[in-house]
């Protein structure tokens, strides 16, 4: 049997409530993605469009060999189209089974959350997107909107099913 005293406990405790995300930009807001789903970060490419798909996915890419699926985040999320530029990522993401692609605007850093900078959606519950918003992160003195990846992606009607 392990013995930790109150300060070791506490430490194990804070690293466990720790959550670290992928920040990216869309028009001049932060946002933010559980690390766990992201496989990668892409720089913008061609895009293969998809007859009758859905508005916001802006087509499909040659990842590896692997056809991917790629979400425009800015269509998804209610912002106005903007073009491509040398900026532009795709944050390439796991869900369940598929790999995913996120158009997004930029990517820059990973940030690690206590779960004390983190704050419920509840906040932003007469905004567009406010499904889409899982947390709201505070990190210094800036807000990171971090996103349900799931709600996102368009699995949260499959998982409330099965």
């Amino acid at each position: 049997m392990v013995n930790l005293n109150n300060e070791e406990m506490e430490q194990e405790r804070s690293i466990e409530d720790e959550r670290k995300y992928v920040v990216f930009r869309l028009e001049e807001e932060y946002y933010g993605i559980d690390i766990n789903n992201v496989k990668g970060i892409e720089k913008a490419q061609d895009f293969t469009r998809v007859p009758n798909a859905n508005y916001y996915i802006k087509g499909v890419i040659n990842l590896r060999g692997e056809v991917v699926p790629v979400i425009d985040l800015r269509k998804r999320l209610g912002f106005h189209e903007k073009e491509e530029d040398g900026n532009s990522r795709i944050i390439i993401v796991q869900v369940h089974d598929m790999q995913v692609g996120l158009l997004v605007d930029s990517s820059s850093e990973v940030i690690t959350f206590a779960e004390d900078e983190l704050d419920s959606a509840q906040t932003m519950k007469d905004s567009i997107a406010d499904d889409f918003v899982k947390y709201i992160g505070k990190k210094n003195d800036r807000l990171i909107i971090l996103i349900d990846l799931m709600k996102v992606v368009g699995y949260e009607v499959e998982e409330e099913t099965v």
